[in-house]
């Protein structure tokens, strides 16, 4: 985090940094503030308390208060509450200071008893340049805050700009680039949270590639804080067993906007706020089809993805605020192939693989959802909330798709297989749920409590219908000569209607002393689902500690016991008789367990005058009542039953700061190593990912701000597989790594943000041009098995797409 000042006020920011020493010293103090006040309370006759806010209302936290010739201060809390008491005089001086804003000073005639004084603190209005004053946050918890200044200029191949960003952080891979979705410390897709404004959002349940997959529900044009946990997370967070995102979007103060082009899609954006009212406005439309372009299936791709969503925050008084999200979305995704050719194996025995496709696909999947909350602060510390979420998904796969290919070794003329495959899928699916939720925010000296209770109520419909039937020379697979075959087939009728409680409360503690500053977080969650009438309690605990010895350092412990409650596509059981696979609803499924420590270390340094922080963590988990799955591209597939074990244990680092002056960058290594027990036997998770490596990088032309390069890229280990329709007993193999690196150039055409020119509506313009995998290395996303008429099985690399440009334009205005 940057703050520009300029050099006539370097006299200003050398105060400034007095002030962040002031406020180091008054933390201290404050430490044992309960301890000091009473002290103070039995000799002085005066007790002034109140709260410190700006002009729109919100908390100036850590505000210096002083009282004038006693030697005397305090701090605001982080709700701009302050307490002080002090002797009483002819007059009494208070001064209330904090960075960025006017000085102000009150004066106090004869003042005794209890008395209350509100402050209204201004920003400091004098022009700023060059000097620049740099500085982290320090977390003292597992969640951390994540830097969003270069989001809207990331070379981005999936047009969701906060997961891609998400994805360059520690403990955290991706495989598909054409897929937002991501991997935490060895849990599946299905294992991350996700929350807007408090509100937990989910993603649609019948995606199975990433060329499917469309915008995600986060616009990042309306995103203000972006915070994530890669585990140890607190109490409030749901029922996942990976990660929690925890998405707050902006509340615009002022008429602004924003529109954005490319070969991938447009963007525009629209807000406008003043103190009391705000309301802003996403329109997203994405087509991948370019990128798609570069895929070996060939064909007629028309993908067609779109969405509005609409933030409104009003505040009819001091104690009352309204905050309501409407969101609407249609993917489309058409695709008619027509042929493909692979070539794969190693130097010494090169395979080609070419298939003519007749047929097409058609998916639709159209998203409802929609949020309103009433808080009602109650004092000046205490708040109350109710909220109501509505959430509906109507989906829709299908496709007839007949290729008939040829296999053959590229150094002779042997033909390894030639036959045919037909694939047939109807499978929709409707889901609506409603949730209702009450909350309870309290700031009680040093501690912050927080607390909450929801019920939920979910209703499912699944029809699916899909069967695929391979023939190899002749020969329908598997071959029985008693009849005609396939080698799937697949049917489930189902519906669901239940009923999902939960309630948590939490605590955190801050206090200073001699040793240092200590946080601890605490709390439990409980929650009940009517479906398998299963109660789940889950304890969790995180401690933070700055020794004052030395305070670059930051220790933090977490652990807890987290839970990951089934959803539809985990209940999925499957029977097969006679080739025939039926789908049954497991009434009898639990929750699957995880026991988790997470230990960690932040070090503060700075190396050639510019700021850095290395943080490293270590975690292990121990899973119980595991419900094992197959992975295929994005696509998960459950067992549907409780019946294994496992462990994933492995330590993150990450080092982040300026390797440029001016900009943040960062780079991360994880190794890691997941293991199940399934029938007694040990087998790596569908996930065992044993190193990984993501790096961002920025940087400007020197002397200049008008030219600007982010760099990000991604090197992990390849995840197990075997083949299809099998237990992952068989997954004997490991795909090759995942490497790709994309570079972003931008120019600024137009910056008028100190509007110089008065009668130009427009802040910036933007020229961008981006090279996605600039290395073009070949990427894979899966694999197809081909089966001769001997039974035996090859695996065909699905790649990845290859390298691409992308040129934007951004406005903002």
């Amino acid at each position: 985090m940057c703050i520009k000042y300029t050099k006539k006020t370097f006299l200003y920011v050398i105060n400034s940094m007095k002030h962040l020493y002031i406020i180091i010293l008054i933390s201290f103090w404050s430490s044992i503030g309960a301890f000091c006040q009473e002290e103070q309370t039995d000799t002085a006759s005066v007790h002034l308390k109140g709260r410190v806010t700006d002009e729109k209302q919100d908390p100036v936290s850590m505000c210096i208060i002083r009282v004038e010739g006693q030697g005397i201060a305090t701090t605001a809390s982080l709700n701009g509450q302050y307490n002080i008491s002090f002797h009483t005089a002819d007059s009494v001086v208070i001064t209330y200071s904090m960075i960025g804003y006017n000085t102000r000073r009150r004066v106090l005639k004869k003042p005794h008893g209890n008395l209350t004084l509100n402050i209204v603190m201004h920003e400091n209005s004098k022009v700023m340049e060059e000097v620049t004053v740099s500085d982290f946050k320090r977390e003292m918890t597992t969640t951390q805050e994540l830097n969003k200044k270069e989001l809207k200029r990331l070379p981005s191949t999936t047009g969701n700009a906060v997961e891609e960003l998400v994805a360059t952080q520690a403990g955290v891979s991706t495989h598909n680039e054409l897929s937002s979705q991501y991997n935490v410390r060895g849990g599946s897709f299905d294992e991350n949270c996700v929350y807007i404004n408090g509100v937990e959002v989910y993603r649609p349940l019948l995606i199975s590639s990433g060329q499917q997959e469309g915008l995600s529900i986060i616009n990042s044009d309306m995103v203000e804080k972006i915070n994530f946990s890669a585990g140890g997370f607190e109490a409030k967070y749901g029922d996942k067993m990976s990660s929690v995102l925890d998405i707050t979007y902006a509340r615009p103060t002022k008429a602004e906007g924003s529109v954005q082009a490319s070969l991938l899609g447009i963007n525009g954006y629209a807000g406008f706020g003043n103190r009391k009212f705000a309301f802003s406005n996403g329109l997203r439309y994405k087509t991948n089809q370019y990128m798609l372009g570069s895929l070996e299936t060939k064909g007629e791709y028309k993908p067609s993805f779109i969405d509005y969503q609409a933030y409104l925050s009003w505040m009819p008084s001091s104690q009352w605020t309204i905050d309501a999200i409407a969101y609407i979305s249609r993917n489309n995704y058409n695709f008619a192939p027509t042929d493909r050719e692979t070539n794969f194996g190693t130097l010494e025995n090169i395979k080609n693989f070419k298939v003519y496709f007749d047929g097409k696909e058609e998916d639709r999947f159209n998203t409802l959802f929609g949020t309103m909350k009433v808080t009602r602060k109650l004092g000046a510390n205490h708040a109350l909330g109710l909220s109501f979420t509505g959430f509906s998904t109507r989906e829709r796969v299908t496709y007839d798709i007949q290729g008939q290919y040829w296999l053959n070794e590229t150094n002779s003329d042997d033909q390894l297989g030639v036959g045919t495959y037909m694939e047939h899928a109807r499978n929709t699916l409707k889901s609506n749920s409603v949730t209702l939720k009450a909350t309870y925010d309290a700031q009680i000296r040093k501690h912050k409590l927080q607390a909450g209770l929801s019920w939920r109520h979910e209703k499912i419909e699944e029809n699916t219908r899909e069967w695929e039937y391979r023939d190899s020379s002749g020969y329908s697979i598997p071959h029985t000569g008693n009849g005609l075959d396939v080698i799937y087939n697949l049917k489930s009728i189902n519906s669901i209607s239940s009923n999902h409680m939960e309630m948590y409360a939490q605590d955190t503690y801050r206090t200073e002393s001699k040793v240092g500053i200590l946080s601890f977080n605490y709390g439990i969650r409980l929650s009940s689902w009517s479906w398998n009438k299963e109660w789940l309690f889950s304890p969790r605990v995180c401690l933070g500690f700055v020794p004052s010895s030395n305070d670059k350092f930051t220790f933090r412990l977490a652990m807890g016991l987290y839970y990951q409650r089934p959803f539809y596509k985990e209940l999925r059981d499957t029977i097969t008789t006679n080739g025939n696979t039926i789908v049954e609803l497991n009434k009898n499924i639990k929750s699957q367990r995880s026991f988790q420590v997470v230990a960690g270390m932040e070090y503060k340094f700075k190396m050639g005058e510019r700021p850095f922080k290395f943080t490293t963590e270590v975690y292990y988990k121990a899973q119980s009542n595991l419900n094992p799955y197959n992975v295929d591209n994005v696509k998960i597939v459950y067992y549907g039953n409780n019946c294994a074990s496992g462990f994933v244990a492995g330590v993150d680092f990450k080092l982040y700061g300026e390797f440029i002056p001016g900009t943040d960058s960062w780079i991360s290594f994880g190794l890691m190593k997941a293991q199940m027990t399934l029938n007694g036997k040990k087998i790596p998770q569908p996930t065992d990912q044993r190193y990984n490596i993501n790096f961002f990088f920025s940087d400007y032309f020197p002397g200049s701000t008008k030219w600007k390069m982010n760099l990000k890229g991604t090197f992990a280990q390849g995840l197990p597989f075997g083949p299809p329709h099998t237990g992952l007993e068989r997954n004997a193999f490991r795909s090759s790594a995942y490497k790709r690196v994309d570079i972003g150039m931008n120019y600024r055409l137009v910056n008028n943000e100190d509007r110089h020119m008065r009668r130009n509506w427009v802040k910036n313009v933007w020229l961008g041009l981006d090279c996605l995998n600039i290395f073009g290395f070949s990427n894979v996303s899966g694999y197809y098995w081909v089966t001769d008429v001997t039974n035996h099985q090859y695996a065909v690399p699905n790649y990845l797409t290859g390298r691409l440009f992308n040129a934007r334009v951004q406005m903002e205005f």
